[in-house]
């Protein structure tokens, strides 16, 4: 059996790692891989070996659970909305209490009763709203690990109890000449700013089932089944092979299957990615979530629910999120070894004074052991990263550029391949006139007449007629619409006709072979090509084609600049792919590709070593941008396309994917710096905390100057970070 399924209570990429290791170790499991991205677990087990009940007992003595009980997706997303409703309330009390706490602490240390007050203030923080690290901590110690989250609760908590103490005993110290200094600022604010960072990882976590939500919701639950000349409303989920379907205009197609009867154009954007409904007729093949026009449609069933083209798009896609393991944390690998290291070196140093024989040594000891604790307290460490994470989405959303979540920085530096979509990404999206090619017999009232006849059709390329010439309303008498061929009418007396140049020969229309090669030259650089005529003689052309947006040429050749290898994939013809490449500079295109297609090309190029973004604005991009390394969508485009992308372009400018890709570079140069500086902090500051100057010099670091040192270099991560801004 091979199964994914929901896992609860992953804080961290470790946690993951950790369950993993548990699942493989199990007997009768052959594979499994646990994804944190979308807290899911994908386990292929032997049923004769182990139960799902077993390997849930298993994982929940670890401190985790399996959801072994199916459950549906709202339910799911619902889950995940609420778990990320409730770090965000935590989040926001915690920040509302740690400020005054910082403010007193920091500026008012001496102020009547502040220990009390911060005492009061802090204990809810820790017990309250950021006990969840305390039971992780907890969780990894019995697993005999560690990560951040151990690292938060022991320095923390060491720094609260040891204040604590202080605040209601402060004579015990002050007796034997030492102060009685409070560290509760630093518990509370390392508390908030991690719970910060907890936050905005779960509110990208929460949407996760978003875009496979709206995919399905392409599929309508109900249709009309024709029995015996009867209409029979039947759910789509009990529809069997070669029963016959009905359509009626503007619905969206249940399932794939084959025309029997009727004509119409169908919208198939979600798979081509085509703004140009495409012409059905009888045999023709219709395929579900796409959507009828104008003509209604009887088509038999060929595939049911989960054969359709649109539920394989659906399971590659969530294939694909789960197949993206993220990589573990920084952070959480150093804490791993930077936790039992510091455990260590505090006890050493206790140990090690209270052997010394210097006068009140245990004492000195014990001090000089929190001192250890407070200086390694993972302030500077905790504040790295989310710093900059947040002043880089800050900037990000100033250019126009919102980035999802922390990871989508790091896999921006590591881009050498950016894969666009055609349709709506380097092009506008939308068919336009590029050109009315005139035999020179078109006037004022041919203008009027050619408008107004567009305005009343229902083609879908009328609309772009019409707005290209805009002239004033008349009445059209006779108006008639001739689906796959034309539309025709009558204005003072004159026979207009707009359509096919085969259906205006056959209305006996003259020929004119100059016009002719001109449209024939225009087809073979990928427009389309509308003829107009008034009675039996041809007034022009249109050439109509998805124009090149302004600023696509520019941005790609900005990105060939930064030695990124740039390719075009797209459900278009050929001849239109092959000038949309040539005039826009890029020599990789492929065309008349459908969304598995994309995928696989993506794959491919990974294959080769690539690190690939994909860019893409609609629903025909979803599997790919899922794909891909990198997936970055435009704001114009479909709402499943931006819930997957980690990146969304907010003003579908493709130069913005430079300033994006600079923006990632510069983030992560910040946070290794920050982290090289947080660590080079406590290798030198735990060592002096431990009192290894002392036997030399007679130093001894002072608890409270620790609480200094590590709020300096928190203000030296966090100034760091703000040059981002810059």
């Amino acid at each position: 059996m091979k199964k994914e399924i929901p896992v609860e209570g992953m804080s961290c990429a470790s946690c993951a790692i950790s369950i993993e290791k548990t699942l493989k170790s199990s007997p009768g499991v052959k594979e499994a891989s646990v994804n944190y991205a979308n807290h899911a677990a994908t386990i292929e087990w032997e049923e004769q070996s182990v139960s799902l009940e077993e390997l849930q007992k298993k994982i929940q003595s670890t401190g985790y659970n399996l959801v072994i009980n199916d459950v549906e997706a709202q339910e799911q997303e619902e889950i995940n909305r609420e778990a990320y409703l409730k770090i965000k309330r935590k989040t926001l009390y915690a920040g509302i209490l740690a400020f005054p706490v910082f403010v007193i602490g920091m500026f008012w240390m001496h102020m009547p009763y502040g220990n009390y007050v911060m005492w009061a203030l802090t204990t809810p923080i820790l017990l309250v709203f950021g006990n969840q690290f305390f039971k992780n901590a907890w969780i990894q110690t019995k697993n005999f690990s560690a990560n951040m989250d151990s690292l938060v609760a022991i320095s923390t908590g060491i720094a609260y109890l040891y204040s604590s103490f202080n605040t209601f005993f402060p004579s015990f110290l002050e007796a034997k000449g030492l102060e009685s200094h409070v560290y509760f600022e630093a518990a509370a604010v390392i508390l908030f700013f991690i719970l910060l960072g907890k936050t905005m990882e779960a509110g990208a976590k929460a949407g996760t089932g978003e875009a496979l939500k709206k995919l399905m919701g392409l599929q309508p639950s109900d249709l009309v089944v024709l029995e015996n000349g009867s209409e029979i409303i039947k759910k789509t989920a009990d529809v069997k092979l070669g029963e016959k379907i009905l359509i009626k205009p503007g619905q969206k197609i249940p399932l794939d299957g084959k025309i029997i009867e009727g004509e119409s154009y169908v919208d198939e954007n979600m798979l081509t990615g085509e703004p140009i409904p495409v012409l059905k007729t009888v045999n023709s093949k219709v395929f579900a979530g796409t959507i009828n026009q104008a003509g209604s449609l009887v088509f038999e069933v060929e595939k049911i629910s989960d054969d359709t083209l649109l539920s394989q798009i659906i399971a590659r896609v969530k294939s694909a999120q789960g197949s993206k393991a993220p990589v573990q944390k920084l952070v959480d690998k150093v804490a791993a070894v930077f936790v039992p290291v510091v455990l260590l070196i505090g006890l050493l140093t206790f140990v090690t004074w209270g052997f010394s024989g210097v006068e009140e040594s245990w004492l000195r000891g014990m001090l000089a052991m929190i001192t250890v604790f407070v200086i390694a307290c993972p302030c500077a460490l905790g504040l790295a990263t989310p710093t900059a994470i947040i002043t880089a989405m800050g900037k990000g959303a100033e250019l126009g550029i919102l980035i999802k979540e922390a990871e989508s920085l790091e896999k921006g530096v590591k881009i050498d391949s950016i894969v666009l979509d055609k349709t709506g990404t380097i092009t506008e999206g939308k068919p336009k006139v590029a050109e009315f090619v005139s035999t020179g017999n078109c006037d004022e009232l041919d203008r009027k007449a050619i408008y107004n006849l567009e305005k009343k059709s229902e083609h879908p390329l009328a609309n772009a007629i019409a707005e290209y010439f805009q002239e004033g309303d008349i009445s059209i008498e006779n108006f008639k619409s001739i689906t796959g061929k034309g539309v025709q009418g009558f204005l003072e007396g004159q026979t207009y006709r707009i359509g096919n140049l085969n259906w205006l020969k056959d209305e006996g229309i003259l020929e004119n072979p100059e016009l002719e090669t001109k449209a024939n030259h225009a087809l073979e650089e990928g427009y389309i090509v509308v003829f107009a005529a008034k009675n039996e003689q041809p007034l022009g052309f249109f050439k109509i084609a998805d124009l090149i947006k302004e600023t696509s040429k520019e941005a790609i050749s900005n990105l060939k600049k930064m030695g990124i290898e740039v390719h075009m994939l797209t459900g278009d013809q050929h001849k239109t792919a092959a000038l949309i490449a040539k005039q826009v500079g890029i020599p990789n295109f492929k065309a008349e590709m459908l969304p598995q297609g994309k995928s696989e090309y993506i794959k491919n190029l990974q294959l080769q070593g690539r690190k690939v973004a994909m860019v893409g604005d609609g629903i025909n991009d979803s599997e790919a941008l899922s794909v891909a390394d990198l997936s970055i969508a435009m704001g114009q485009g479909t709402d499943i396309a931006m819930d997957i992308a980690e990146i969304t372009l907010v003003h579908s400018n493709l130069n913005d994917i430079p300033k994006a890709l600079n923006l990632t570079k510069k983030s992560i140069k910040i946070i290794h710096q920050n982290l090289f500086w947080a660590f080079i902090y406590n290798i030198i500051g735990i060592p002096i905390a431990a009192g290894v100057l002392y036997p030399l010099f007679g130093f001894l670091l002072n608890p409270m100057i620790a609480g200094g040192a590590m709020a300096l270099s928190s203000v030296s991560v966090v100034l760091n970070s703000l040059r981002l801004k810059k």
